[in-house]
């Protein structure tokens, strides 16, 4: 049964006329930026990162709520995105590298784009160092961090483990980005306490878990996604809006002089791309550079959010958010295809903490590392915050009327984790996401007013696991 969806506040003040962000001097800063600028109300920083924006913890630690009196954490369960990566090829970096070569050989490049070639350059040979798709090193920092910060958060928790021998298990989808991100974070937990070593299991591979949109479960999401003449409409509505050529042309305009971009704009060099695909390169490679800023020169990060103007990375960072919410995010009001796959995920935390409370589930924590394509239908199968707004018929998805964002739903790292805590016959539930104590779905009911805490079988019934 489709969910009815809610609006959840998330500073969506203003309304705007168009489908997508203003068209404003308001963005959210590159994290190397040197400037700061006012934002607007729907449009919050890393927005224009979509789920390429790098990994933050959403909380300080020291505001999280105490368990209710008597109550000890007993289990930990998470479901992580891998951290940030390299781009998964070269073409982005390739398709505008030939348009620069072409316009640096005939003396058509403005001061600014000179520079330009040279520093995508750099990127591409640090990309291909680390490799295409690979952990960087900052998404190997953002993992680390993640662990750490979980055995600080649950001190008792990971005492129990080691002085009772429970087991650590650790899942991935197979995937090599994420399997080294389930490596990382291992590695780290047992560098908060050697005695954990030997605690964490073989890591496996559960594709139909943790890959489920490439797996048996996502047959009929993949016919959708290839077939459905409905999604190919509205995404090409999205990308066709005129402001996405004025974008183009102001995004080209910053590289080659006025004459070549006209050259491009009339499809000179068509053979290369168009005005849009060398836009969106440009976009695509500002989007991938901060998950890259270790491998920057001297560590201090790239500086490709110079070619773009605040308005147009917005503008490009809506037509990418625009394809993931409608591809895996909560897509059409009518529709549960993206996200109903999801349930074996959700299925699998559920059977975990049914079965340490039954007795037969002896480890201390299950370790899961997966992609944005799972990471996102979770997210609105669960109805976590930004994720429970679809897209209504006639009304297209735009960031001033819905709070759905890729850089807050799943950036890099992105995780959701339950934490479970026991007092005699008594199991309570407390979900993290992206590190911030999240209320579950509405209709499901903490055990106080305010409260972060969840009885499990009231969860059972609020999920309908139960028929009480």
């Amino acid at each position: 049964m489709r969910r009815t969806p809610t609006l959840l506040g998330l500073g969506l003040c203003v309304l705007f006329a168009t489908t997508a962000p203003a068209d404003a001097t308001a963005r959210p800063a590159a994290p190397s930026a040197h400037h700061a600028r006012e934002q607007h109300p729907a449009v919050r920083y890393g927005d224009a990162y979509s789920t390429k924006a790098p990994y933050e913890p959403r909380q300080d630690p020291g505001t999280y709520q105490s368990a209710p009196r008597g109550f000890r954490p007993v289990f930990t369960e998470n479901v992580s995105r891998h951290g940030s990566r390299a781009a998964s090829d070269g073409a982005d970096g390739k398709l505008i590298l030939r348009l620069w070569d072409r316009a640096d050989e005939e003396h058509q490049l403005t001061p600014l784009g000179a520079e330009f070639g040279p520093e995508v350059r750099a990127l591409l040979t640090a990309m291909e160092k680390v490799g295409y798709g690979n952990l960087s090193g900052r998404g190997e920092r953002e993992l680390r961090g993640t662990a750490v910060r979980m055995a600080q958060r649950l001190p008792q928790l990971f005492a129990t483990i080691v002085a009772e021998r429970e087991p650590l298990d650790v899942v991935s989808s197979g995937q090599g980005r994420a399997v080294d991100s389930g490596t990382v974070f291992a590695d780290a937990l047992v560098g908060t306490d050697p005695a954990l070593k030997p605690l964490v299991g073989p890591a496996h591979t559960d594709r139909d878990l943790l890959y489920f949109h490439k797996s048996a479960g996502g047959a009929a999401y993949r016919d959708w996604l290839a077939h459905d003449q409905r999604l190919a409409h509205t995404l090409k509505g999205v990308a066709d809006q005129p402001a996405t050529r004025a974008a183009a042309r102001r995004v080209l305009a910053k590289l080659f002089r006025p004459a070549f971009v006209r050259r491009v704009v009339d499809g000179e060099f068509a053979s290369i791309g168009s005005d849009v695909d060398a836009a969106r390169a440009v976009y695509r490679l500002y989007a991938i550079a901060p998950a890259m800023s270790a491998e920057s020169p001297h560590g201090r990060g790239w500086h490709l959010e110079r070619y773009l103007a605040p308005r147009d990375a917005d503008w490009f960072g809506y037509v990418e958010d625009a394809a993931e919410f409608y591809e895996k995010g909560p897509s059409f009001a009518d529709s549960d295809i993206t996200y109903a796959m999801a349930g074996v995920l959700l299925d699998d935390f559920f059977r975990q903490v049914e079965a340490k409370r039954d007795g037969r589930n002896d480890r201390g924590a299950e370790l899961r590392f997966t992609h944005a394509e799972e990471i996102i239908p979770l997210a609105a199968l669960m109805g976590l915050p930004g994720s429970t707004k679809a897209a209504d018929p006639g009304q297209r998805y735009a960031w001033a009327d819905n709070p759905w964002r890729g850089a807050s739903v799943a950036p890099m790292a992105a995780n959701i984790q339950w934490d479970v805590f026991r007092r005699g016959d008594t199991y309570l539930v407390r979900m993290l996401y992206n590190e911030k104590e999240t209320a579950f779905k509405a209709g499901c009911r903490p055990v106080a007013r305010g409260s972060r805490f969840y009885d499990l079988e009231e969860l059972e019934r609020c999920f309908g696991r139960t028929s009480g």
